[in-house]
């Protein structure tokens, strides 16, 4: 057995050590493998280029990051909290709950990467809830704030966890049918995904009253702060 192109992993393991370019540390690992397997360059370079070529479509996933970035750079979370800050009614635990909902409904039509961290919970959704609760709240802590950035990521984690259960093309739903399968009990990806609705609506309500509690332990903090100014202000 030939050992020598695992000198790729090593190479691996020695780039990101040395926090070189990811990308040159694997188009080498790569070059490293191929050259100790045998492969002639000019074939290892073509088996490279078709690779890249049958996955470009993953390369769109990194374009959001920058694309995030220069609409931030324009000023995206100072207009979602101006906007925010217009809506009286709002509250944080309207906002988030309204965010499940919206969430966990798209995800079970399988539309999951219509939303998610970098696209919506960094730039949109975290700044708009810290926005809401500082209506009610007043200024926020750097812990509050922390928390309530945290909150937001669960709730983009539970809308999208619990509602692509739902989907019948979901790979987990085709992963819990091949499982029964292969233990003799036949259940159809239908099935599996209509048991997976009452699943979804007991996160939405724990999750929802989850909120709820945050908010409401906002506002007692709150009022126990400002009873106690006035107990400390002079007469």
């Amino acid at each position: 057995m030939n050992y020598w192109p695992l000198l790729g992993v090593a190479a691996v393991v020695l780039g990101f050590a040395l926090r070189w370019n990811p990308v040159i540390v694997v188009v080498v690992a790569a070059l490293i493998s191929g050259i100790a397997a045998g492969i002639s360059l000019p074939d290892l370079l073509a088996l490279l280029g078709e690779n890249f070529v049958s996955n470009r479509a993953l390369l769109l996933f990194a374009m959001t990051l920058p694309t995030i970035g220069l609409l931030e750079r324009a000023g995206l979370r100072e207009h979602a909290l101006a906007w925010i800050a217009k809506l009286r009614g709002l509250t944080l635990a309207r906002l988030l709950i309204g965010y499940l909902a919206a969430r966990q409904g798209l995800s079970m039509f399988g539309l999951i990467d219509i939303a998610g961290h970098a696209q919506t919970v960094r730039p949109l959704l975290a700044p708009m809830a810290e926005s809401a609760a500082e209506k009610s709240r007043g200024k926020l802590d750097r812990a509050e704030v922390q928390r309530i950035h945290a909150l937001s990521a669960a709730t983009d984690n539970v809308g999208r966890f619990f509602g692509e259960d739902v989907f019948l093309a979901f790979g987990g739903v085709l992963l819990i049918q091949g499982f029964f399968a292969e233990h003799g009990i036949m259940l159809e990806p239908l099935q599996i995904a209509v048991w997976a609705i009452p699943t979804a609506v007991a996160a939405f309500l724990i999750h929802a009253v989850r909120v709820t509690f945050f908010q409401r332990a906002l506002t007692a903090r709150s009022t126990k702060a400002a009873a106690e100014d006035v107990a400390r202000a002079p007469d």
